[in-house]
Formats: C-alpha cells, structure tokens, sequence
C-alpha cells in the first residue's frame, strides 16, 4: 500500500513533474538561435519509455523507502540508466524526512536532481516537498 501511494505521489505531483516524473534530456548547446531551437523543440520530446520510466521509480521507491544513507541504488534499462542516493535523513515533528540525490542519463544527457521525501507518522504517506 506504502509503494502504492509513493506511486501516486510521484505521478500526480506537479511541482516537479518535468523533472522528477519523466526528466527531459535536452541538452542546450549555446550559439544561434537555430541551435537553441533545435535543442529546445526535439529535446522536449526526449523523455524515458514506460520500461524506463518503470525502473526509473523502481529506483526513486527503494531508495526513499530502504537505502541507507549514501547507498547508491542504480538502475538500466533500454538506452537508459541511473542512480539515486539518498544522501541525509532528518526527524521532522511528525516523521522524518529523506534528502535524494539523483541522476538520469539517457539521450547523451545527463540530468541531475536533488528533491526531498518526507514521510508523514500520522497516515503513513510519503510526499515530495517544494523547496
């Protein structure tokens, strides 16, 4: 149930839903405007495929759920892989929080995250915060 509602979480959040959901991997290059057309319009479309994306979040889940801090969990799929790390956890009032540092490559491009987790005692939920 707990990596159910993780799952809705990560789908439904649009604070960071470019980023965190499905990162984008465009890569802007500099130079004429042409370029950084081309970059912006075919980079936009540059995004994981569901097997992707599923191992994608199977990493995002067992590294706010299980890792310990600086345990890299590490995922490939397809031309695609990555890693996410949690890198401190700090108690809030009501449950604790998990800072995650992660990476995506994929297209050549490498994007890099970092987002906090908090879990909530009281009914048992994870959500992404804004910072």
């Amino acid at each position: 149930m707990v990596i159910g509602k993780l799952l809705t979480l990560l789908i439904s959040t649009s604070v960071y839903a470019d980023n965190l959901e499905n990162p984008r991997f465009f890569n802007y290059r500099g130079g004429s405007f042409a370029n950084a057309l081309e970059d912006f319009t075919f980079g936009w479309f540059k995004k994981l495929d569901d097997r992707e994306v599923a191992a994608y979040y199977q990493s995002l889940i067992h590294g706010v759920m299980y890792a310990e801090n600086g345990q890299t969990v590490q995922w490939f799929e397809g031309r695609a892989s990555g890693e996410t790390t949690p890198v401190i956890t700090y108690p809030t009032g009501n449950g604790y929080c998990r800072r995650m540092y992660v990476v995506a490559v994929a297209y050549g491009v490498e994007k890099h995250l970092q987002r906090t987790a908090c879990y909530t005692n009281s009914n048992s939920t994870w959500r992404w915060i804004k910072e």
